[in-house]
């Protein structure tokens, strides 16, 4: 499937236009640039959180993700305690997932513990796919798993990340702008 015209006439990824949700999360921040530890680490943990389940899902749930984890600031989320475990678990405006929300804290724990001069930023750089890559034409040619996610991943893991698979971290790099996987015909993939 390739692009869709939304209600406004422009062509977009086909899976925008089934809700405005999926709408403006596509035209305002998916594969747009994110700079920033704190806002990386809260694209990481909720990319985590919507493993095995919709995005729309997670998306929805956002203010409370953030509400509930400190604005994803590590250094905050690094320090939860058990009874925070326990009061995340308690939490339904979230994904209740003890093994999730463990994860998050570990990889609180995790960025923080990184080398001087290495943070999240920098490990997504080093595993950024080429520009040059040709643009996907359908939904169809978007790869799941690349060489990049799987290398990113097993880089994340050597240093202590959990929750972090192939496939979560080829949808980190996508939605940080580190891959572009707008369709050719999409307007945001040409839009500055």
């Amino acid at each position: 499937m390739s692009t869709v015209a939304g209600s406004d006439g422009l062509l977009r990824c086909p899976w925008a236009v089934s809700s405005a949700d999926y709408q403006q999360y596509h035209d305002e921040e998916w594969g747009r640039p994110v700079t920033g530890e704190a806002a990386l680490f809260e694209r990481l943990s909720l990319e985590a959180f919507q493993s095995g389940l919709s995005w729309i899902t997670i998306l929805r749930k956002r203010p409370a993700f953030r509400k509930a984890f400190a604005g994803f600031d590590p250094t905050v989320v690094a320090r939860f305690t058990d009874a925070d475990r326990e009061r995340l678990m308690a939490d339904a405006g979230i994904v209740r997932n003890r093994a999730k929300i463990d994860a998050v804290i570990a990889n609180a724990q995790a960025l923080l513990d990184l080398p001087a001069g290495e943070s999240l930023e920098t490990l997504l750089e080093a595993h950024r796919v080429a520009p040059a890559r040709p643009a996907p034409k359908s939904i169809s040619d978007v790869p799941a798993v690349t060489e990049e996610s799987t290398a990113l991943a097993k880089a994340l893991k050597k240093r202590g990340f959990r929750f972090v698979g192939p496939t979560t971290a080829y949808a980190m790099l996508q939605a940080t702008g580190y891959a572009n996987d707008h369709l050719e015909s999409c307007w945001v993939r040409h839009d500055g």
